[in-house]
C-alpha cells in the first residue's frame, strides 16, 4: 500500500524557505533539494499557498517564500493543507456481505481510529516550523546551515543556466 510523502516533503520545502528568508526559491531548486521533480513541488506549493502558508514572487528572480513567520506556521496547518483528512483509508467499496463483520466493521473501526487521527492533529497543532528549524540547527551543531543550503541552491541555479545556454 502506498503512503503519502506530501507532508514531509512540504515541511522540507518550508524549512528551505524559512532558512532563505525573503529570498524567493525557484521550484526547480527546491525540487533538487527534496529529490523530486519541479511539477510535484509546484503542486505542493499550490496547496500551501491556498492555505496561506506560502506566497509567490513573479518575474525573472521570482519563486516561492513563506507567507508568514515560521513561528506562525503550525505543523497541523501544513498537514491539513497537503494531506487527506482520512488518515486511515477504508474500503474503496463498502463491504457487501450481510454478516455481522460486514455490517459493522467500518463503523467500528471509524470509532476507534478517529481519536487516533485527532491525537495526531492535536500533537501537530502544538508544533511549528520554528520547532523544526530549531531541531535542524541543533542537529547541525548550530553551524550556519543557511550558507550551506544557499551554496547548494546557487549551484543548482548555475547548472540550470548552463543547461539553458547550451540547449
Amino acid at each position: 500500500m502506498p503512503t503519502s510523502t506530501r507532508f514531509v516533503v512540504s515541511l522540507h520545502m518550508l524549512a528551505l524557505m524559512a532558512e532563505h528568508g525573503e529570498a524567493p526559491l525557484r521550484s526547480e531548486d527546491i525540487a533538487i533539494s527534496v529529490n523530486s521533480n519541479a511539477a510535484v513541488v509546484r503542486a505542493l506549493l499550490l496547496r500551501l499557498a491556498a492555505a496561506g502558508l506560502t506566497r509567490s514572487q513573479l518575474g525573472n528572480r521570482g519563486g516561492a517564500m513563506l507567507a508568514k513567520p515560521s513561528s506562525d506556521i503550525r505543523l497541523v496547518d501544513v498537514y491539513q493543507a497537503v494531506e487527506d483528512r482520512n488518515f486511515f483509508a477504508f474500503h474503496r467499496q463498502p463491504p457487501q456481505g450481510e454478516g455481522l463483520i460486514d455490517r459493522h466493521i467500518t463503523a467500528s473501526l471509524e470509532s476507534m481510529l478517529t481519536p487516533v487521527r485527532e491525537a495526531l492533529e492535536e500533537k501537530l497543532a502544538g508544533l511549528t516550523l520554528d520547532d523544526v528549524m530549531d531541531d535542524i540547527h541543533t542537529r547541525g551543531g548550530n553551524r550556519d546551515a543557511r550558507e550551506s543550503d544557499q551554496i547548494q541552491i546557487g549551484r543548482a541555479h548555475i547548472g540550470e543556466e548552463r543547461r539553458q545556454a547550451v540547449g
